[in-house]
């Protein structure tokens, strides 16, 4: 009988004292082995050097340190300019609706516009997610006419705005009622952007000249929130 097997008889007799507890050793022990062996090996051999040595180690040492941390910051901006991948207002048909909106949501926050080019707030809407688009280059922003997205929507709902993360829609925005219609700003609807979430302030990018050119006053209404009924899918 090997007393070190896992055998069921030998759980019995390490139960009642028999043999001893078997140590199990775990993936994280001998991790920590290694490490500790390799800090030991490397005290080894560091006492093995005299000053000159150790100050020209140093000075490797030093690239090493600068050499990962420009890997580390190329790697940073790499990422960032792949999730900077937008940078327009694009407009989208119906056929496009479930994989340029529903789909690509599942990656990214998209902002869709339902508009109506012959509606001044709607020309506003644009205008401002154009510019915005411009500046939050990490999320996806389209626009398409109303009645291709969803067919008799009423002209006296837009400019409709709906906000899809994570292949759903988190929010919707009809008219421009809360922001005093045409005296609606750009930083208007983009605090609301901020406040759900589809944007984010520290991927925010300035504009040439940036300013607001519509200064007016929002009032305190509420905006309007409203059921779309089935949403192209």
């Amino acid at each position: 009988m090997n007393p070190d097997e896992d055998t069921e008889w030998n759980d019995i007799l390490r139960k009642h004292g028999i043999l001893p507890q078997q140590v199990k050793v775990t993936q994280n022990d001998i991790y920590d082995s290694a490490v500790a062996q390799a800090q030991e090996e490397e005290s080894r051999r560091l006492e093995r050097l005299d000053i000159d040595e150790l100050a020209e180690l140093e000075d490797e040492e030093d690239d090493r340190v600068l050499e990962q941390y420009r890997q580390q910051r190329v790697a940073e901006m790499q990422a960032q300019a792949a999730r900077e991948k937008y940078g327009e207002l694009v407009q989208i048909s119906e056929p496009a609706y479930k994989s340029q909106v529903t789909e690509c949501s599942k990656q990214t926050w998209v902002v869709v516009h339902l508009f109506r080019e012959s509606i001044p707030e709607c020309k506003l809407m644009n205008r401002h997610l154009a510019e915005l688009a411009q500046q939050y280059r990490a999320t996806k922003f389209v626009k398409i006419v109303s009645v291709e997205c969803i067919h008799n929507y009423p002209d006296k709902n837009l400019p409709t705005l709906l906000i899809y993360g994570h292949g759903d829609m988190k929010g919707q925005l009809v008219r421009l009622d809360r922001y005093g219609g045409m005296r609606t700003r750009r930083r208007d609807i983009e605090q609301y952007l901020l406040d759900i979430g589809a944007i984010d302030k520290a991927m925010r990018r300035p504009l040439a000249g940036d300013g607001d050119s519509s200064d007016g006053d929002s009032d305190d209404g509420r905006a309007t929130y409203v059921d779309l009924g089935k949403r192209v899918e």
